[in-house]
């Protein structure tokens, strides 16, 4: 057992010497600069909101519920681009954790 120890510490020392480990993020998948992540951050928020959107207005269309469906698929859409921003900038759970 104490031999199966042994490898993987040096199984560990290998991959880290070769770079095959990448060290985890603290903050999350941001990388980049500040400006990548900001442009990022816009992108998230505008493609939900125009899927949002462009489902509302189909439905809507095909069903003639105009505007209840754009409007509470505008609503969503905003909803899942605020989230996907959060979910951006929020740390991921068990980084920085080595097992």
């Amino acid at each position: 057992m104490a031999e199966d120890d042994g490898f993987e510490q040096r199984l560990r020392q290998a991959r880290a010497r070769q770079g095959m480990d990448p060290k985890p993020s603290p903050i999350g998948p941001l990388s980049g600069n500040s400006a990548s992540v900001g442009f990022r951050a816009g992108v998230e928020v505008v493609s939900a909101l125009v899927v949002g959107v462009a489902l509302g207005w189909y439905l809507d269309r095909w069903l003639g519920t105009w505007p209840w469906l754009f409007l509470l698929f505008f609503v969503f859409g905003s909803v899942a681009g605020v989230l996907n921003v959060f979910r951006l900038f929020s740390p991921r759970r068990g980084a920085g954790k080595q097992d």
